[in-house]
């Protein structure tokens, strides 16, 4: 049999008819419409959002993420190395100065020297953080740590 617009059809299930609900009791969906007798289903808008989410339900459904986010900013890494390039014997090191020479972002945020390569020139430094091995390198060259 060959296919032809005389011989198409719809596929079963496809063409169902809906229900027409609350058209008079003969229709046998009349009254409650289907919606049983009474009770919050039965209502308009009924069992979305009529009830207040507990805190315990709000507790679970809200994402939990490993770790946190500290209140506290961290600190802008200098290493001694960057230093000896940047800066001339006898120049003050402070968080505005390396914000000039662009080797830290933020002036507002702690700087901290670390001890990573060797210094030669005699600085004096300014509102800064020192590692231990940092501050014992800069005092060992005869350089100046204001606090």
């Amino acid at each position: 049999m060959t296919l032809g617009l005389h011989n198409l059809y719809p596929g079963i299930g496809s063409k169902k008819t809906s229900k027409r609900l609350g058209r008079g009791n003969a229709s046998g969906k009349g009254t409650t419409a289907a919606r049983g007798v009474k009770g919050q289903k039965a209502r308009t808008g009924g069992r979305g959002g009529l009830k207040l989410m507990g805190m315990r339900d709000l507790m679970l459904s809200t994402p939990k993420l490993p770790g946190f986010t500290s209140i506290y900013p961290q600190n802008q890494v200098v290493k001694l190395s960057d230093l000896e390039k940047s800066y001339k014997a006898g120049e003050l090191v402070n968080p505005i100065s390396l914000k000039s020479k662009k080797l830290i972002l933020d002036a507002q945020k702690p700087v901290k020297i670390l001890s990573t390569g060797e210094l030669t020139k005699k600085l004096s430094f300014e509102g800064c953080l020192f590692s231990k091995s940092a501050r014992a390198k800069i005092e060992g060259v005869g350089g100046e740590i204001k606090e």
